[in-house]
């Protein structure tokens, strides 16, 4: 591994590469959170969707992806991005890695560096932040494209002004936070009808619930606490259902039957930082109804079918996710890096006009790491369970 100096940069493979930034935790110690900017030859992003983080872990193009917090080396906490350089857009001429400081400062954070992998965890490049004082964001390093290859630059450069004030520096879009008071009221918000579709039946088609559109619904609390959905979202479709948490020992997602009581589990993670996606289906005579359960503050958020992420050749992700397949019958390959179960549910529209609800397969059940093969029957949705990285491709 090539130890790096400020300013210094290096060839770096053209293939999927893991990128950490990494550091000591302890008592008065900020924590840490690190995101991605892709951008152009003008060294702007084109869109808000060109930066990637927790609240927003994948990029539209699949090439990046924000895997979240875990152990690191020599005991310490790293936070990690997934970035696949060979299919990364033409449009993009350079992946600038960067973080902010929550609750603290840069100079407050000891043992802090960048660490570039491969996938398998074959060390590539590092470099230390030494010199971090007052700073609340930092430029980490960049990719950047250079005579058909990519490159990595050990930037180091602080910004006083947060994840905000850097991102505005690249082109980004910043809202002002909102007050406590507008945040949404649980369970039941009382607003005026929202634009959306009138409810009625999902689309004609195995995936016509993909063409439902309706504002994404937020609720957060903490520990355990049912949510009622707002009546507006359509009857009968099936949603993307998010769950934010940090630092919780385990979070789980349940729905709910017509009389609150816990129905079927939807998502089950015990790692520390856990953004994971789910499947729910809205019943046809009642508004959807779900339960968290979590010791740690957490954010739900049910979001249209179609934000979900698409499986068109290969996917990476951590964790608990959803991913729409609308390919033909065939095989698929799955690799999972993590030491618990790990389980892939295909879910796709029943053949038998007496039969309305989706048919489930149950694809891969297994623990450990893994790499195996399984027969997918058509289009539909997978619904993944795991504990760490893995991969899904199409084909052998």
């Amino acid at each position: 591994m090539t130890q790096m100096a400020k300013g210094g940069n290096l060839p770096v493979p053209t293939e999927a590469l893991q990128v950490a930034v990494t550091w000591q935790h302890g008592p008065g110690v900020p924590d840490v959170d690190v995101s991605a900017l892709l951008l152009d030859a003008t060294g702007r992003v084109r869109s808000d969707a060109d930066l990637v983080f927790y609240n927003q872990p994948a990029h539209p193009s699949g090439t990046v992806r924000h895997l979240g917090k875990g152990q690191g080396s020599g005991g310490g906490t790293a936070d990690r991005i997934w970035l696949d350089l060979a299919a990364v857009e033409a449009g993009v001429d350079r992946v600038v890695v960067s973080a902010s400081a929550y609750g603290g400062q840069f100079g407050q954070i000891p043992q802090l560096d960048i660490r570039v992998a491969l996938p398998a965890g074959q060390p590539v490049a590092s470099f230390a932040i030494t010199d971090a004082t007052t700073e609340t964001a930092f430029v980490f390093g960049e990719f950047y494209r250079r005579n058909g290859g990519w490159k990595f630059r050990a930037v180091g450069q602080g910004y006083d002004s947060g994840l905000a004030g850097l991102a505005t520096d690249f082109g980004i879009s910043v809202e002002d936070e909102p007050a406590p008071q507008t945040l949404p009221v649980p369970p039941m918000p009382v607003a005026p009808p929202m634009p959306v579709a009138p409810p009625g039946p999902v689309p004609d088609g195995p995936m016509g619930d993909l063409a439902i559109a309706f504002p994404p619904f937020v609720h957060q609390a903490s520990g355990k606490h049912r949510v009622v959905c707002p009546p507006s979202l359509p009857p009968g479709c099936r949603v993307v259902v998010e769950v934010e948490c940090r630092n919780s020992i385990s979070v789980s997602v349940w729905s709910c039957d017509e009389y609150g009581r816990t129905d079927e589990l939807l998502l089950d993670a015990y790692e520390d930082e856990v953004h994971g996606r789910t499947l729910a289906s809205v019943p046809h005579d009642r508004p959807l109804s779900l339960s968290v359960e979590a010791d740690k503050p957490w954010t739900l958020r049910v979001l249209p079918l179609g934000q979900a992420r698409r499986l068109e050749h290969t996917l990476h992700g951590r964790g608990p996710d959803l991913l729409v397949y609308e390919g033909k019958a065939g095989v698929l390959s799955f690799t999972h890096q993590g030491e618990s179960n790990f389980t892939v549910w295909h879910h796709f529209a029943s053949t038998d006009p007496y039969v309305p609800e989706d048919e489930v397969d149950l694809l891969v059940n297994e623990a450990g790491r893994l790499d195996v093969l399984a027969p997918i029957q058509g289009p539909g949705v997978l619904r993944v369970g795991a504990d760490g990285p893995w991969r899904i491709a199409v084909g052998g």
